[in-house]
């Protein structure tokens, strides 16, 4: 388990990546990344943890504009059918 908390967080450190894309990337639920890159990890590696920590906060912020984003896409591929 700390090898998988340990690559998880890597992952989204280098890619930059949301809890939902870790999660289909490794095969595993959106929780078990969550509480292996929140809980696990801060017990494991410190520095990564923060690292991590500061990527999942920028997505936090970012995710209205995500959402807002992808229903915009919705409907214009919808209009063009």
């Amino acid at each position: 388990m700390e090898d998988r908390a340990c690559e998880l967080g890597n992952y989204i450190v280098e890619h930059k990546a949301t809890v939902r894309a870790v999660a289909k990337k490794f095969g595993v639920s959106k929780s078990s990344v969550h509480k292996d890159v929140t809980s696990r990890l801060y017990w494991i590696d410190r520095s990564l943890y923060e690292q991590v920590r500061t990527v999942l906060e920028e997505n936090k912020r970012e995710r209205h504009l995500r959402g807002g984003a992808a229903t915009r896409e919705k409907y214009r591929k919808l209009q063009e059918k």
